[in-house]
C-alpha cells in the first residue's frame, strides 16, 4: 500500500470522534526510558549479537506465517472490519506507512501480540475481541501498532524462539543455563517494552478511561458493573507501598517468569505517564521524529535512563526501593533498616523508623517509609 493509498484508506475509515495524528513521530516519543536502556543492555550482553544473527537464519517465521495464515482469521475490510478500520486508523494517527499483517486467532486467553522479524504480524486472540468494547480495543491495537513502530516484534520472536528452545534443552545443564540467562534478559526488556506500547495505545485511542476500563478488564474479565477505575489503582499504590523487605522479593520472583508487568502496575504507570508534560507536549504537537533517530545520541538515551531510573528509587515507596535510596544516600544505621524491612517490626529505638515511633505492630515500618523521603 502507497503512502497516499493508505492515507485515503485511512480518511475513508476514520473514528466517529476526532482524534490528533503525529506525522512523522518516533517510537522514542512514547518509549519508557527502561525499555530504552533495556534494549542497549540486551545489545550489551556478552555474545548476544552473535545469537542474534544465527537466530534470524533458524527462526521458524515463515513457518509462523503459515500457521496463522492457514489456521486463523486475517484481518481485511471482508473479515473482522471493524479491527481492519482501527488497524488502518492507528497507523495513520502513528504514520506507520506499511499497515500491519493482522489475524485473530480462536484462543479464549484474553492477549494479542506482535511477532516477526522482517515484517510484523499482530495476532488477537477471540478472548480480547469478545472482553473489549470498541474504544477499549482501539488502544489494543494501538498498542500493538506502537510494538511495530519501535521494532519490539524482532526481540518477541527470539524470545518465543528461545522459551521453547530452552525446554528442548533442558536436560543439558550448561546450555539451559545460558538460554535462560538471554531469556531472562529477553524478558526483563520485554516487561519494559509493554510499558511503552501501552503509551502508543494512548496516544492512538486518546481516551485514558478506555485505556483504564481495558486493562481492568483484562484482570478481572468483563463484570465493569463490579469494577472501579479508582479502587483498581488503589491496588497498585497498596502493591507498591505495602510489606516489608520479604514482600520486596517475593515480588521480584513473582514477575521474573512473566513477560508482562502485573496489570494494576501498568495502569498505574499509565495513568502517570498520560497525566504528565511529556504526554501533553506530544499533543501539542511537539515530539522527536523519525528523521532525527539517525543523530540520537547513545550515550544521552543511557544518561536519561539512568535518571529515570534514580528517579524511581527516589520516589518510590516499595521497601525494598527505599532501602536501595536509604544507602545511597548515607542514611545511617542501615543494619537497624535491614532488621526492621526484613522482619515489619521496629528496634524499639526512635530514630530506627524515622518518625520516633517504635510500634512493631502489623506495618508497623510504613509511616517510616512514607516519610522516609
Amino acid at each position: 500500500m502507497t503512502e497516499d493509498s493508505h492515507e485515503a484508506a485511512s480518511h475513508e475509515n476514520v473514528p466517529s470522534r476526532q482524534r490528533k495524528r503525529f506525522p512523522g513521530i518516533s517510537s522514542r516519543a512514547y518509549e519508557h526510558p527502561a525499555d530504552r536502556s533495556a534494549l542497549v543492555a540486551l545489545r550489551k550482553l556478552s555474545g548476544f549479537d552473535t545469537v542474534f544473527k544465527a537466530m534470524s537464519a533458524l527462526l521458524p517465521e515463515r513457518s509462523l506465517r503459515l500457521l496463522f495464515l492457514s489456521d486463523s482469521v486475517r484481518v481485511s475490510d471482508v473479515q473482522f472490519a471493524h479491527l481492519h478500520t482501527m488497524l488502518l486508523d492507528a497507523c495513520y494517527i502513528l504514520d506507520l506507512e506499511k499497515v500491519p499483517t493482522m489475524y485473530v486467532a480462536q484462543n479464549p486467553m484474553p492477549n494479542a501480540m506482535c511477532i516477526g522479524l522482517d515484517e510484523p504480524i499482530i495476532v488477537i486472540n477471540t478472548g480480547l475481541v469478545e472482553l473489549l468494547d470498541e474504544e477499549e480495543m482501539r488502544a489494543v491495537v494501538g498498542h500493538e501498532v506502537g510494538h511495530a513502530l519501535s521494532g519490539h516484534s524482532v526481540y518477541r520472536t527470539i524470545l518465543l524462539f528461545l522459551t521453547n528452545l530452552a525446554l528442548k534443552v533442558a536436560w543439558i545443564p550448561l546450555g539451559n543455563v545460558a538460554i535462560m540467562a538471554i531469556v531472562s534478559a529477553l524478558r526483563e526488556w520485554f516487561r519494559k517494552s509493554e510499558l511503552s506500547a501501552d503509551r502508543a495505545g494512548l496516544l492512538v485511542g486518546q481516551d485514558t478511561q478506555a485505556s483504564m476500563r481495558g486493562l481492568m478488564k483484562i484482570a478481572g474479565g468483563n463484570h465493569l458493573h463490579e469494577m472501579n477505575v479508582d479502587a483498581f489503582l488503589e491496588q497498585a499504590a497498596e502493591y507498591e507501598a505495602g510489606g516489608d523487605l520479604r514482600d520486596s522479593v517475593l515480588k521480584i520472583l513473582n514477575v521474573l517468569p512473566r513477560t508482562h508487568p502485573f496489570t494494576t502496575v501498568r495502569a498505574a504507570e499509565l495513568k502517570k505517564w498520560g497525566e504528565s508534560r511529556d504526554f501533553q507536549r506530544i499533543m501539542d504537537g511537539h515530539y522527536p521524529r523519525r528523521t532525527e533517530d539517525k543523530d540520537t545520541s547513545v550515550s544521552d538515551s543511557i544518561r536519561d535512563s539512568a535518571s529515570h531510573y534514580a528517579d524511581t528509587v527516589r520516589t518510590s515507596k516499595d521497601p525494598l526501593m527505599k532501602l536501595v535510596g536509604d544507602i545511597a544516600g548515607g542514611a545511617g544505621d542501615l543494619g537497624g533498616k535491614l532488621r526492621d524491612r526484613f522482619t515489619g517490626g521496629s528496634s524499639g529505638n526512635a530514630g530506627t523508623n524515622g518518625n520516633g515511633n517504635g510500634s512493631s505492630e502489623g506495618g508497623g515500618g510504613r509511616p517510616a517509609d512514607d516519610g522516609g523521603k
